[in-house]
């Protein structure tokens, strides 16, 4: 106690001597200090050397001026006293198309005027973020390692400053944390200081890239207040608003406040050449009425008449044996279009029906056991129907699911292999260096049991059958989705309860060593289903995510989807979009001429089995936009597909025996 009561009177003395006898003030202002806007008055004469650049959709600034013009006193922020904060965040959104190896540029930096010494500043290099600071002994660094900003996009940083210790996020993820010999100065100075953007007062380490946001927060940790984002590249905190939005139109002869400079033009008439150096420029081709972009190499379609998506409508009722939980369409060689519906009845068991004159028509009856899920896939040019059924067989035979064989001399598909799972929720089949495998999701065992193993098989070729390979431990396990990015293969499980919560960890695993290993981890809500897609050369994640359900407490079922980007340079996937779904269970993702789409299965949502299914469409740099809202009545599961007549979705129904083909009209 007497230890404590020590601290307090010195405390109160340390305040006496410094002067302050009345309530204690930061010495700036709590509030984010937008450095950028203080460039940005309203005067045009007072903009020498800052442009405005419109690029891939965002508005930065390019600054040209003098180091004086681009500058402000240190005074404007240090209102009650001249002391940095020791706890402080700064967040930046920068773009940088090329840098020149072994070389610096500088974001910011405080300089002390008389002796033109840095206090504070923060560059850059190729792979580096150095953050630069006048220590007790001297100028001090902490060196950021690894970090890829010179790529031609936009990134936006938050560097969180604490004692010892800093983080740095980028594009709300938390890439490194750095902990210094020595603390972060807890009295720094700033008094006939200056803040320099874009450089260090002098030429040599200006910056060239654009740069749209520059903020100092003090006190605090800023990535709470911007992450997530729906768009974490552009992540707001604090952007002038002269950036914000277009430049307004002058009225009659009045001239623009701020300069605005696209850095594009549009040729028309005749192709003409794309090189290099007109990398970046458009070409309107009047008689295609198409849109082309220049990529240095070729002419790029943009927008070209081609066939769209008009409207959905309603093609087909498909009545099933019972309610069905999955659709699995698939096309026989030679034989013709089908779909096998995963029925919970035993009797007659699951449906497979043949695409027959513009309809789906029953084909053959195959008897399951309370089915949840259809696989189909071929080995050895030989075709197989894997059933996942969730209950055992009535002769007390235990939980098994069921392979079935094409028969080609019956035109049938005939019982082949049984396997022992659990609950079984999906089957995965897939090929690795041309062997087979086929992964069960195993949901449970007994009635309460979640926390148990999936299996992977691999076909052998001697026996021609499927035997244990290795086993995986899961949660409740909902799906397999299987997907290989250059020579990498990724195996990643929907887990969906521990026993306890929906709030688990779902893994994905990357094939090393003949097995697949723990690759990352992602926090996901009863986790149904994932989607794997890829749109020119990026790769998507997205995870259906069925309920919030913790230890205590309702469950909550209208909860957040969420699309994840596999990031190139932290090697992981990042959240990309977060969608707003109703226990959602399934996702499918196709392609339409040249658009995307993502459609979801929204199934309950607290009250209601009858609500609408969405469709998102692709738009670029806004992610998917829903256009079309789908009435359906327990949504299982979508499957899209192509015959002689045209596209359509198909949907599952989990609560009455009606699937419904919807037909995709083009324009």
């Amino acid at each position: 106690m007497s230890t404590l009561l020590l601290r307090v009177c010195l405390l109160l003395l340390s305040g006496i001597t410094a002067g302050q006898t009345g309530p204690w003030r930061s010495c700036t202002d709590l509030l984010p200090l937008d450095f950028l806007s203080r460039m940005l008055p309203g005067s045009v004469e007072s903009l020498r050397g800052v442009r405005m650049v419109q690029d891939e959709g965002a508005r930065g600034l390019q600054l040209a001026g003098s180091h004086q013009d681009l500058s402000f006193p240190a005074s404007q922020l240090f209102i009650n006293c001249d002391l940095f904060p020791v706890e402080f965040s700064i967040v930046v959104t920068l773009k940088i198309s090329r840098l020149a190896p072994q070389k610096n540029e500088y974001i910011f930096t405080l300089v002390q005027e008389a002796s033109d010494r840095i206090l504070l500043g923060l560059r850059f290099s190729q792979d580096r973020l150095h953050f630069l600071f006048m220590g007790p002994a001297g100028r001090d660094r902490l060196t950021f390692k690894a970090i890829q900003l010179v790529d031609n996009h936009w990134h936006t940083l938050v560097l969180a400053v604490t004692g010892s210790y800093a983080t740095l996020t980028m594009d709300c993820n938390r890439l490194l944390e750095l902990k210094h010999e020595r603390s972060f100065p807890a009295a720094l100075s700033t008094q006939g200081s200056r803040f320099y953007i874009g450089s260090r007062r002098r030429w040599k380490g200006k910056f060239t890239g654009l740069i749209r946001q520059l903020v100092l927060l003090s006190g605090s940790d800023a990535t709470s207040r911007i992450c997530p984002s729906t768009n974490p590249k552009l992540a707001v905190l604090s952007v002038p608003t002269a950036l914000q939005q277009l430049p307004i139109q002058p009225f009659k002869k009045e001239a623009l406040m701020y300069p605005y400079e696209a850095d594009l033009r549009v040729t028309l008439g005749k192709r003409p050449l794309c090189t290099p150096s007109g990398r970046g420029q458009l070409w309107f081709d009047s008689l295609r009425r198409g849109l082309f972009l220049c990529d240095s190499v070729a002419w790029v379609p943009l927008l070209e008449e081609k066939e769209r998506l008009d409207y959905v409508e309603d093609y087909q009722d498909l009545y099933t044996n019972s309610e069905t939980f999955d659709i699995e369409v698939f096309q026989i060689p030679s034989v013709g279009l089908f779909a096998a519906t995963a029925n919970r009845e035993s009797r007659p068991g699951s449906g497979i029906y043949k695409w027959t004159d513009g309809r789906f028509v029953p084909y053959q009856n195959i008897s399951t056991n309370e089915a949840l899920a259809w696989k189909y896939f071929t080995v050895d040019s030989k075709m197989f129907l894997a059933v996942a059924n969730s209950r055992g067989h009535s002769n007390g035979d235990g939980e098994h699911s069921v392979i079935y064989k094409w028969s080609e001399r019956k035109l049938k598909f005939l019982r082949y292999q049984t396997l022992e799972t659990h609950s079984a929720r999906d089957w995965e089949a897939f090929y690795i260096q041309g062997e087979a495998f086929l992964a069960v999701a195993n949901h449970r065992q007994g009635d309460n049991n979640h926390n148990i193993n999936s299996v992977i098989y691999k076909w052998n070729p001697s026996t021609k059958a499927f035997q244990v390979n290795q086993t995986i431990r899961t949660s409740g396990a909902y799906d397999w989705e299987f997907f290989s990015v250059g020579p990498y293969h990724f195996l990643v499980v929907a887990n969906t309860f521990n026993g306890a919560s929906t709030y688990v960890h779902s893994i994905i695993y990357i094939w090393l060593g003949g097995m697949f290993q723990p690759f990352q981890a992602i926090r996901t809500f009863g986790a149904t289903d994932w989607e794997m897609f890829q749109i020119e050369n990026r790769i998507f994640l997205a995870v259906a995510n069925g309920q919030k359900l913790y230890e205590t407490g309702p469950s909550l079922y209208a909860i957040n989807s969420t699309i994840y980007e596999l990031d190139m340079t932290t090697k992981t996937f990042l959240k990309f979009q977060d969608i707003a779904t109703y226990s959602a269970v399934d996702w499918e993702f196709f392609t339409l001429g040249d658009e995307k789409f993502l459609v979801v299965a929204n199934s309950y949502d607290g009250t209601s089995h009858s609500l609408n299914s969405v469709m998102y469409r692709w738009q670029g740099y806004e992610g998917f936009v829903p256009i079309h809202w789908l009435p359906t009545t327990g949504c299982r599961d979508w499957e899209y597909f192509t015959s002689s007549e045209g596209s359509y979705l198909i949907y599952s129904s989990a609560t009455q025996p009606l699937s419904k083909v919807f037909r995709l009209k083009m324009y």
